[in-house]
């Protein structure tokens, strides 16, 4: 079974990152994904939206896939349901993330297995905006 990286690890993870591509980033402001990306954006993070039907959030270009995002990415973001991650970390092995961060609530085995396989670590069940919080206060 799954177990999350130690907080030194995500910490390093977080100060270390520049890009964070977010899978399902809504462009409706009240919406989780949209409150966690415009905060990792404000602190200084690039983000890069993917989304099925938008065309820009946070100022960003709107990428349709994973596959179509033509730079590095350091930490994939998930806002997708349980059942929906395995494709998601499977687009993301071609983008050699350090990691895949799954929101609170979602989590996937199998997804982390295939991560695992190919050297990416995998966060579950945990909020990225509460994480950076939490961990970098001085990152």
């Amino acid at each position: 079974m799954h177990s999350n990286p130690e907080d030194e690890v995500i910490k390093n993870l977080l100060k270390e990152a520049r890009t964070i591509a977010v899978v399902g980033l809504s462009p409706k402001p009240h919406r989780d994904s949209f409150k966690v990306a415009a905060y990792m954006q404000a602190s200084g993070y690039r983000i890069i939206p993917v989304h099925p039907n938008a065309r820009e959030v946070l100022g960003e270009k709107v990428y349709r896939s994973l596959a179509e995002i033509p730079e590095k990415v350091d930490i994939v973001n998930v806002f997708r349901r349980s059942d929906q991650v395995v494709p998601v970390v499977e687009d993301a092995v071609g983008l050699k993330p350090k990691a895949v961060w799954l929101q609170v609530g979602i989590t996937s085995e199998e997804g982390a297995a295939i991560a695992k396989e190919h050297g990416i670590d995998m966060i579950m069940d945990r909020c990225l905006m509460l994480e950076h919080k939490r961990l970098c206060t001085n990152c």
